[in-house]
């Protein structure tokens, strides 16, 4: 027969500790939260990982967006600042039917048609990198 290991009872500084990483967990999710709501500019369509336009989201539009074969497959409607996928030849309709974006990093995506349209912040930069 074996002794019975004796019970061990967590101690104020268990907790202590415990509570110091469940806190420092809570910081470093709070810091990595999307808070930077910042209005886009503009959205940027690509086709096939192709840049093929872009388009300011202040200015209501209508967008065609055509396949690798030249095709209407997509449109994308720009109205009050916002982008939304209205149309699409894809059996699924997940992008017709995801919000509308507005906001810098916002996505709409059609994976059948290879279509992405991300928000930006307008205006384009002529610089590609900073190094230091």
């Amino acid at each position: 027969m074996s002794e019975a290991e004796p019970r061990k009872h967590l101690k104020k500084q268990d907790f202590l500790l415990i509570g110091i990483l469940l806190g420092g967990i809570a910081v470093l999710f709070l810091l990595q939260a999307p808070w930077d709501k910042t209005a886009g500019g503009a959205a940027v369509i690509t086709v096939n990982g192709v840049e093929t336009g872009v388009y300011p989201l202040d200015k209501d539009a209508v967008i065609p967006i055509q396949n690798a074969a030249g095709e209407v497959s997509n449109i994308l409607t720009i109205k009050d600042g916002a982008a939304k996928m209205t149309e699409a030849d894809c059996p699924d309709q997940y992008c017709v039917h995801q919000k509308k974006i507005r906001h810098k990093g916002e996505t709409i995506v059609c994976l059948p048609n290879q279509v992405v349209v991300t928000v930006t912040g307008g205006t384009a930069s002529e610089v590609d990198a900073v190094v230091r």
